[in-house]
């Protein structure tokens, strides 16, 4: 399953690259991008896990950037 989610107050491409890789090492993440100068997350993954990768990629963008946020 592939889905697009908006990123808000991403702050810096060196943020982004850094919640990539993060989210990248979650187990059941297929690929993943995050763009800095579109402020959009690309996520491929398992579907029946999807909820869970989302809560625990949430969390591992929060570690990077305390103030952006995932519109889920």
């Amino acid at each position: 399953m592939k889905k697009q989610f908006k990123m808000v107050d991403l702050d810096c491409a060196n943020c982004a690259a850094k919640m990539e890789e993060a989210v990248r090492k979650i187990p059941g993440v297929q690929s993943v991008t995050i763009s800095f100068l579109t402020q959009k997350m690309t996520i491929e993954a398992d579907e029946d896990q999807f909820e869970q990768i989302m809560k625990q990629a949430v969390k591992a963008c929060k570690k990077v950037d305390a103030d952006c946020q995932i519109q889920l």
